[in-house]
């Protein structure tokens, strides 16, 4: 059993929890260990920053508070399999794209968010926590691609994908970059970093029903938009104009903008934690879209915490997910240990003197962002939507290519 001196500083909530779990009753559903409050959360950028918020959880209620760290990219699949187990941890922190599989496979339950707290998260925020009309998650950042700059190389920020290109050509005709654009693309492709660019050209991956929830049966990679954003991306690619290649990947992108290799890199605002540590003069600003085309809108990824349902502690793991993380303080807290983009409006407005750029990032988001799908048939879709995106980048066809990779997603999805 897990530890049993626990102070009754949630109230009832504790206790019964207490009681479940010290009195050798059934408690709370599930299993999971005896450290009292077991937390999954991903080994990124804010794993530290999560162990800390957690930490201040255990210290202020008494309660012995476990934070494992598992591989951002085996997370999902190992809580799933734990649930199934009936091993789960109490609490599971993670992207919100997740959601639909997770309650799928009956993994995590819904969260009440009191009228207060949700005026105080960004409203996309909300909405990508929200699924089939329930609310899942507290979110805890909020994050969409931008375009970095080196102001010594780009003073202005560019207006269009072909006003960057026309800069980065003419600083590479100088001897002063050696590419273009540091867009992550990589030998299998990297379907969210270039959909600022397919949504431009006028690509989408799923339509939205009446009610504004995402329409499995609406594949936009199989619609005609598809094929001509292809067409316009192919061109940048490396048999057209070389901006974008599958040498430039997350791995390099980083480095080729602060070696000064590149005047331009698409990134998200994860990465201004690592440049405040550089030499390189830098700002952001917005994706650009085609000159001929709509906005560039890349996709919204937030990152929340969810209460497992066959956690030994449900209850508990309520108090921390829906009461606790919904403080402006406690939001406050993993911001500035994190340095990310907060989901909390009153954080944000806190550091628009001290952090203007992750505000402004915020900012962008909001304007021109749009919130990735997580319905289950997104998994589906990112393997053959990325492969027909590198191979497109590498000279295919772009009309045969991506329709094979839509008639590859139906048949996975049963569309």
């Amino acid at each position: 059993m897990r530890g049993c001196r626990w102070k009754l500083a949630v109230g009832a909530i504790v206790a019964t929890t207490t009681l479940g779990a010290c009195g050798g009753g059934t408690g709370d559903a599930g299993g999971g260990g005896d450290s009292g409050l077991l937390i999954w959360a991903g080994s990124g950028t804010g794993g530290d920053a999560l162990k800390q918020v957690a930490q201040r959880f255990g210290e202020e209620n008494g309660v012995p508070v476990d934070v494992e760290l598992l591989p951002g990219d085996e997370l999902q699949t190992n809580f799933v399999t734990a649930s199934q187990g009936n091993n789960a941890p109490d609490v599971v922190c993670g992207a919100h794209d997740w959601i639909g599989n997770l309650v799928q496979n009956g993994t995590i339950d819904p969260i009440q968010l009191l009228p207060a707290v949700r005026e105080d998260l960004q409203p996309l925020a909300v909405q990508a926590v929200t699924y089939n009309g329930q609310v899942y998650g507290m979110p805890f950042t909020m994050n969409s691609l931008v375009l970095y700059r080196n102001t010594d190389l780009a003073p202005d920020a560019p207006a269009t994908i072909e006003d960057l290109v026309a800069t980065g050509q003419q600083l590479q005709a100088a001897g002063r970059v050696t590419e273009v654009l540091a867009l992550p693309v990589s030998d299998t492709g990297n379907a969210y970093f270039m959909y600022p660019l397919f949504t431009s050209a006028g690509g989408y991956v799923f339509g939205t029903a009446p009610d504004g929830s995402f329409d499995s049966t609406d594949l936009g990679l199989a619609a005609p938009q598809a094929v001509t954003a292809y067409q316009q991306i192919g061109a940048l690619g490396e048999k057209g104009q070389g901006v974008l290649k599958r040498s430039i990947s997350a791995e390099n992108d980083l480095s080729l903008f602060t070696d000064g290799h590149t005047a331009f890199m698409v990134e998200g605002p994860w990465q201004l934690p690592n440049l405040a540590k550089s030499s390189v003069p830098y700002d952001i600003s917005p994706v650009p879209g085609f000159a001929d085309g709509g906005p560039a809108s890349p996709f919204i990824t937030v990152d929340a915490c969810y209460v497992a349902s066959r956690g030994e502690h449900r209850t508990l793991g309520q108090e921390y997910v829906a009461n606790f993380w919904s403080r402006p303080d406690v939001q406050a807290a993993y911001q500035k240990a994190a340095e990310a983009v907060p989901a909390s409006l009153t954080v944000l407005d806190q550091i628009r003197d001290t952090q203007p750029l992750v505000a402004e990032a915020a900012d962008i988001a909001a304007q021109s962002g749009q919130i990735m799908p997580s319905i289950p048939e997104m998994a589906a879709v990112w393997d053959p939507w990325g492969k027909a995106e590198a191979a497109v980048v590498a000279g295919a066809d772009p009309r045969t290519t991506i329709t094979a990779a839509a008639t590859t997603i139906r048949g996975a999805i049963g569309g």
